[in-house]
């Protein structure tokens, strides 16, 4: 009996992971903020509507403005349960808008003013998307406890479009009208529509009945958001995960202006360093079954503060995109872990509220500390560079001691076994407020 309950758990979690993978790739493929899209949004304003550095800067600030402020689509997705499918329901309404704001695109005939507003209404609309899908993940990972192995497919399969994209970048902008990329976007978006359709059991069974799923009203939901003490230390760290003075513009710049490399060689670097992330990630799946996520977040950030510190060193484009792999390497525990203490950190009802606040924190995050880097690099022309890595590595130092910070109990078990003790102080907390 224990046999059979066991090997009916284990295919369960097993089509849990099918389903969740196949979301994941259309989500990260449907989104209009990829690269997909991005690549011939910047070539259609550069080259066709001869737009200035700055209008497509401006361009590109005010259609990430439904990024930055995430959170509100979250709590819209607690709070709202659109055609009584609850995450269903989103996908089912606004996967469509999503396709139908890019085909309008692709038909209306390219405008500065057009594109902007074609994007903008494809992002707003594909944020409840995102909202749906992130909140359901860590829903499903909190009550079925394998926060840690959705967090290692997620992040494998997430990563997926951004290797395309940094290899495929080239080719794509010259076989690959505009047109038919926002096309592209909205077939995507309509098997997002499709896959809605599908209800398994495994994902979807009672989930939403059950105590870590309650929500309360929006005043409520506002205020146990406030008071739940997890919530705090899982943002922050990533925040500063992703705040990295040194690895964007600093580091494009001084490949291509100080080594005389190509442009290219900074797209192939991104795609080898993102390709490097998957082993590590898959680690982390084998790992989080095995070792408690304490001892994940502690290996994984003594190994990721280093991270940057080989790029101080490098002389050559060549050397640079061979150090791409082990500087990818080490960040991957990092980031699967961190994930899977804010998927453990959502307060019961509050999964898209906190995971979609996350989401804003990594992209206000990665903009600032590239404005960061960029001064630091700019204001030292001899070792502007060289000060970037150096900021970089003390940030990602500054999470050691945030780790503290986490609920011990919270992280103290292994993915798989449940954590009593985080778990009723986060129901007793849902109580108090209901």
């Amino acid at each position: 009996m224990l046999a059979a309950s066991g090997h009916q758990g284990s295919e369960g979690n097993d089509r849990t992971l099918l389903y969740f993978g196949w979301l994941t790739l259309f989500i990260y493929l449907a989104t209009p903020a990829g690269a997909l899209v991005d690549i011939q949004t910047s070539y259609v304003l550069k080259n066709e509507l001869h737009a200035t550095a700055t209008q497509i800067s401006t361009f590109r600030l005010v259609t990430g403005i439904p990024v930055y402020v995430a959170f509100v689509f979250g709590l819209a997705r607690d709070q709202w349960n659109p055609l009584g499918l609850r995450d269903r329901g989103y996908f089912l309404i606004f996967a469509p808008m999503t396709a139908l704001a890019c085909v309008w695109m692709a038909y209306s005939g390219f405008s500065y003013t057009g594109l902007l507003a074609g994007t903008l209404m494809a992002m707003l609309a594909f944020r409840f998307v995102a909202a749906a899908y992130q909140g359901l993940i860590a829903l499903v990972g909190q009550e079925k406890l394998m926060s840690g192995r959705l967090s290692a497919l997620w992040n494998v399969i997430g990563s997926v479009p951004v290797v395309a994209g940094a290899f495929a970048s080239g080719y794509v902008s010259d076989h690959l009208a505009a047109a038919e990329a926002f096309f592209l976007v909205a077939i995507v978006n309509l098997l997002i529509v499709a896959l809605a359709l599908w209800k398994p059991p495994s994902v979807f069974g009672q989930i939403y009945d059950r105590p870590l799923a309650r929500a309360t009203d929006f005043v409520g939901n506002v205020r146990r958001l406030v008071r739940h003490k997890a919530v705090y230390p899982a943002v922050l760290i990533c925040f500063l995960w992703n705040f990295a003075p040194g690895s964007a513009t600093p580091l494009q710049f001084y490949l291509t202006n100080e080594l005389h490399a190509s442009d290219s060689v900074y797209s192939y670097y991104n795609g080898i360093f993102a390709a490097a992330f998957v082993p590590t990630f898959l680690l982390y799946g084998y790992l989080c079954k095995r070792v408690a996520l304490n001892r994940l977040l502690w290996w994984g950030t003594i190994i990721a503060v280093p991270q940057m510190v080989p790029l101080a060193f490098i002389h050559s484009a060549d050397l640079a995109l061979v150090l791409a792999a082990p500087i990818g390497l080490m960040g991957g525990i990092a980031t699967a872990a961190y994930l899977d203490l804010a998927m453990r950190s959502c307060p019961p009802g509050l999964q898209g509220t906190l995971m979609m606040l996350v989401d804003g924190v990594l992209a206000l995050s990665g903009r600032a500390g590239d404005l960061l880097g960029s001064w630091i690099y700019n204001s030292v022309p001899s070792h502007g560079f060289t000060y970037c890595v150096i900021a970089t590595t003390a940030v990602y130092g500054l999470i050691l001691a945030v780790i503290p910070l986490a609920p011990k109990a919270l992280i103290a078990t292994r993915d798989g076994e449940p954590a009593l003790t985080a778990q009723a102080e986060a129901l007793n907390e849902s109580r108090e407020s209901l």
